[in-house]
């Protein structure tokens, strides 16, 4: 993998990380992620509008990754309910990068060699880790939180396939994004109604903002599918876990114990084997 790809893999994992402690941090989260959402629409829908339409092939993993994308919301918002961001965001996160690896080889024929497996092995097990209390791993949205590592593995495959069907990876993300962004809104207005997604409330402009920075986050992961292998894309952009549990110990209170900086050591080490 070139150092170009991995530098803009960190980048984007940061970029994730800060959204997430974002959405953690709000009141009212499925509102949240439905305001960011509809920026996420808004910006891909203009940037569609500047660019070629990707080839048809890709067409139907970008449809299936957007409904993938509001699983993945929807079973965000609920393990965030319950559950902090250090040890949510860890189970979700570190579980997909096997899932993804497994995944692409299943359906896309794509191997990875021995030091990146090892490397992508220690990132999903440093990033669980992350979750532990002592020797116990109590979560109470345990089952979103795997729920929500699912819907990651699933749209990440289904992504790095189309995107490199398309042939024009910023016009696949442009146009799976804005139709995803678009479901989003539809669901919550199903859910609870029109008038409460577009009145304005305290946070909005924060998450509009966080939105813009999520689509930034995602463009940058599916470009660097397109060049190189999804598990360890995947694995490289879970790094994110690092950045989150920072943020949650500098802003959201929460601790950053022995056992944590040595789970993120392994982290780190897994990600120079990557890349």
């Amino acid at each position: 993998m070139s150092f170009h790809i991995v530098l803009l893999i960190l980048f984007a994992a940061l970029l994730h990380a800060g959204w997430n402690a974002l959405l953690r941090a709000g009141d009212d989260r499925l509102w949240s992620m439905t305001v960011m959402c509809l920026a996420v629409a808004g910006a891909s829908v203009i940037a569609a509008l500047f660019l070629a339409a990707p080839a048809s092939a890709s067409w139907g993993y970008a449809a299936l990754s957007a409904v993938l994308h509001v699983g993945y919301n929807l079973f965000l918002v609920r393990s965030y309910r319950v559950g902090d961001l250090g040890q949510t965001y860890p189970i979700a996160r570190g579980c997909s990068p096997i899932l993804v690896t497994a995944g692409a080889s299943l359906f896309a024929g794509e191997r990875v060699g021995s030091t990146a497996l090892l490397g992508i092995a220690l990132v999903s097990g440093g990033i669980i880790a992350l979750a532990f209390r002592g020797r116990k791993l109590q979560v109470p949205s345990l089952p979103y939180a795997l729920g929500t590592g699912c819907f990651i593995a699933a749209y990440s495959v289904a992504d790095g396939i189309g995107v490199r069907l398309s042939e024009a990876p910023m016009a696949y993300t442009a146009w799976m994004s804005a139709m995803w962004g678009l479901l989003m809104p539809a669901v919550y207005i199903g859910l609870r109604g029109t008038h409460r997604l577009f009145a304005m409330r305290r946070g909005f402009a924060a998450a509009f903002a966080g939105g813009l920075v999520s689509l930034l986050a995602y463009g940058i992961v599916i470009y660097a599918m397109s060049e190189a292998p999804m598990g360890a894309v995947s694995a490289l952009r879970e790094t994110s876990v690092l950045f989150a549990a920072l943020i949650g110990y500098l802003f959201l209170g929460e601790s950053l114990t022995i056992p944590r900086l040595l789970a993120c050591a392994a982290i780190a080490a897994g990600t120079f084997m990557i890349g």
